[in-house]
């Protein structure tokens, strides 16, 4: 059985899964909202499939596309993104009692795939910040939901954007 079999049949898997779908439809309107703001501020296809699938932060991808719009410099962009997102600093201080452990590659992927519910759902779960079997796979069960809840509906949303009627407030 390979790794990822093992890792996605996991019971953890499944109750990180579970644990982020009570919040995916939240993260999926907003997800959707972004991806139409992308588009209708002026931002390419391209450029708003590119910031959706790299800038794998809302709040970040919201604070930016009003720069962006206006032509901001770009050191203004990533300043305002930078500043927004120095809460993972805090995050990633937090993963490492519980991740050090792990691969360099590993951790640069939990990186990525780490968002704020998925911390706040992974420190519910498992609040005494030492390493414990199924951490692992709990974390990559939630992070899969969050990833797909957000991205899933902001493509659409950057695909659809011009469809979309203004009359939604999106």
């Amino acid at each position: 059985m390979s790794a990822l079999h093992r890792l996605l049949r996991h019971p953890e898997f499944g109750a990180g899964a579970r644990d982020m779908a009570s919040v995916a439809p939240g993260l999926a309107a907003w997800g959707l909202m972004t991806g139409v703001s992308m588009v209708q501020s002026g931002m390419s296809l391209t450029e708003a499939l590119a910031m959706s699938l790299l800038v794998f932060a809302g709040s970040s991808q919201l604070a930016a596309i009003p720069l962006i719009a206006a032509s901001a410099p770009v050191w203004v962009i990533l300043a305002t993104s930078f500043c927004v997102n120095l809460r993972f600093v805090i995050f990633s201080s937090m993963w490492r009692n519980y991740f050090a452990h792990l691969p360099l590659r590993q951790r640069l992927a939990q990186g990525y795939f780490s968002g704020d519910v998925t911390f706040v759902s992974f420190l519910k779960r498992y609040p005494t910040p030492q390493p414990e079997p199924g951490q692992v796979p709990y974390f990559w069960g939630a992070a899969s939901v969050n990833w797909l809840a957000w991205q899933v509906p902001s493509v659409a949303g950057i695909l659809l954007a011009n469809t979309i009627p203004l009359s939604w407030g999106l």
